[in-house]
């Protein structure tokens, strides 16, 4: 069921999008290479509770799990790039991380995810992630009443497809809420003035993730990682969106933190 927000109810979101904000610009800083991913979920978690939230993930069970996610925030590295399990391994110089992180504040969801370089970065993996960035943004542009949801999901692919990627479409943005995950889906390719109508109080997940030369994914051992079928680098980046009659709303916005 698709759930429409009142203004009132689009501001009691906004705490959770500032706190989910404020932590992924923390972990961002603090996580060099050396850093366990462990650690970052550790760091996770007392953020967490210092702030009284929720955590999304811990129990998260979905359909497609082997089991609940059983830990706070999402750590895929280089050919992982959705749902990374974080397990015992040390960042290396040159890897390519990204940081999926979704909380509840008063009972309100917020998501959000970044993708950044430990150490020192292949231009290849820079341009990767510049990518997923400008399709975001031109995803949030596209965030407008008036517009259907494959006019956003259209904004997403033609930036993807000019650098010259191709697109999953298993896996994409969603409505947000009082649950993490809600309708409506909205896919990384599509096609414009189909879907959805967007309407004020439609609030959304809005999350492109590319591979460098492929558009398949396998599951890792762990039940759930995702990792290119062909070993190639994957890069994300997410944010929660609230449609106004106004424009589009960022509510997990990182910009007033002086953080892209």
């Amino acid at each position: 069921m698709i759930e429409l927000r009142t203004p009132a109810e689009i501001e009691a979101m906004r705490p959770a999008g500032r706190f989910v904000a404020e932590t992924l610009v923390t972990l961002r800083a603090e996580t060099t290479v050396g850093t366990n991913l462990l650690s970052i979920d550790r760091r996770a978690h007392e953020l967490i509770r210092r702030a009284g939230a929720e955590s999304c993930y811990i129990d998260y069970h979905p359909s497609f799990s082997t089991g609940p996610f059983g830990k706070v925030i999402c750590t895929s590295v280089n050919d992982a790039v959705l749902h990374g399990l974080p397990h015992d391994y040390v960042l290396r110089d040159g890897d390519l991380v990204s940081l999926d992180f979704a909380v509840a504040v008063d009972g309100w969801v917020a998501d959000s995810a970044v993708s950044f370089v430990v150490g020192t970065p292949r231009d290849e993996d820079l341009a990767l992630i510049d990518t997923t960035q400008r399709a975001l943004d031109a995803a949030i542009g596209a965030a407008v009443v008036g517009n259907r949801i494959g006019d956003i999901s259209f904004a997403t692919a033609q930036t993807a497809h000019a650098d010259g990627l191709s697109i999953n479409t298993d896996f994409g943005g969603h409505g947000v809420g009082r649950v993490m995950h809600g309708d409506p889906h909205v896919p990384n390719d599509g096609k414009p003035g189909r879907g959805y109508p967007l309407r004020a109080g439609l609030v959304l997940a809005l999350e492109p993730w590319f591979l460098q030369t492929t558009d398949e994914l396998i599951t890792d051992v762990d039940g759930w990682t995702l990792r290119s079928a062909d070993g190639s680098r994957g890069a994300h980046s997410e944010h929660t969106v609230a449609i106004t009659d106004d424009g589009p709303v960022i509510l997990t916005d990182r910009s007033f933190l002086g953080v892209d």
